[in-house]
């Protein structure tokens, strides 16, 4: 596919702040160009009647029940600590 016309590659780059070389905005500029051309012709589809959708199929709730459960012993949560002390991890300090 061809690029359109309205098609500026600097300015692309330049909103993505990228550096092109020459070879990659020639590159780039012919792949952006095939992609807005299935774009174009995407547009064409007729999808009058159809329903928008986020999903392909629906969905329903997908996350597991909220149910408390019991947690590690503290000899297993310390297990593989460096340094440990009254039942904590041990870490360097990092503000003065």
């Amino acid at each position: 596919m061809s690029q359109p016309a309205e098609l500026n590659i600097d300015r692309v780059a330049e909103l993505s702040r990228l550096a092109l070389t020459p070879e990659e905005k020639t590159r780039f500029a012919a792949q952006l160009g095939s992609i807005l051309g299935h774009i174009e012709q995407l547009a064409k589809v007729d999808v009058s009647g159809i329903e928008p959708t986020a999903h392909a199929f629906p969905l329903n709730n997908v996350w597991a029940a909220d149910v408390a459960q019991p947690g590690l012993a503290v000899s297993a949560a310390l297990l593989n600590a460096p340094a440990q002390r009254d039942h904590m991890i041990v870490v360097p300090k990092v503000v003065d």
